[in-house]
């Protein structure tokens, strides 16, 4: 629990930081293509991030989405996002998360992720169940994918755009509802706080959905994690709904 509480400290710590520079002038660069930018923010919560967790827990090594894998080896791996939702900050949309998560001996073990615009910490640790702000929360009661309100997302790659909208174009009629809200780290929360009933999306990076994944599992949700035999597809639903789910989305390989 004390790794929770850790991740928790370091997340909220970031989000403050991101909330101060909302309307400031922003340094915009990009990365893997130009629809995925990265801006002077992204970079200072992640240097904040790293030294907070390198002062909580020197041993251990760091991954995050700007600055890499450092220090590498050890039993304890910290995996970090410090600005889930870039573009949406870029726009001024209120829809930013900040993810931290722990992992011992490769599994995760804690994890927090921070709603920067809700100023809301979702957290879990691994068989202790999860939280917002301190209380427990549990996936919703959704018995069918027609009464699921479904989030997915889209990759910054356009062969992988041109699958996910064939997914989409599949499921709007079989689900309640279909949302892209931009940050794969708080759908994930939100999956397990039952304000939405599932989530999909193919091409993130372990740093989008290593905590946000743990805090939905401990909530109840089946999930699926990518692994090469999936395409690298998270998919994240109530017990009732993530098999007609998961089905659907793997439809297309």
């Amino acid at each position: 629990m004390q790794l929770e509480a850790t991740a928790v400290e370091v997340a909220r710590a970031a989000a403050a930081l991101i909330r101060a520079e909302v309307g400031r002038a922003l340094g915009v660069g990009s990365k893997s293509s130009p629809t995925d930018v990265v801006t002077q923010t992204d970079i200072d919560a992640e240097t904040l991030m790293r030294k907070l967790i390198a002062e909580a827990t020197p041993e251990a090594s760091i991954l995050g989405e700007e600055g890499g894998d450092t220090t590498p080896g050890g039993r304890v791996q910290w995996i970090i996002d410090p600005l889930d939702g870039t573009v949406n900050f870029l726009y001024g949309l209120p829809v930013v998360g900040v993810s931290a998560a722990v992992a011992v001996d490769g599994g995760i073990v804690a994890g927090a992720v921070v709603d920067v615009g809700r100023d809301e910490a979702f957290s879990a640790a691994l068989g202790h169940g999860a939280r917002v702000d301190g209380q427990p929360i549990a996936v919703a009661p959704c018995n069918e994918l027609g009464s699921a309100l479904v989030m997915t997302g889209f990759s910054y790659r356009a062969s992988v755009r041109e699958r996910q909208g064939a997914i989409v174009h599949r499921l709007v009629p079989l689900a309640r509802d279909i949302r892209c809200f931009g940050s794969a780290a708080l759908a994930l929360c939100w999956v397990g706080a039952g304000r939405g009933d599932a989530y999909f999306e193919r091409d993130i990076k372990v740093w989008d959905y290593s905590a946000g994944a743990l805090v939905a599992a401990e909530a109840g949700a089946r999930i699926e994690l990518p692994c090469p035999e999936n395409d690298g597809l998270v998919v994240a639903g109530g017990p009732a709904v993530f098999d007609a789910l998961r089905e659907q989305v793997r439809q297309d390989r």
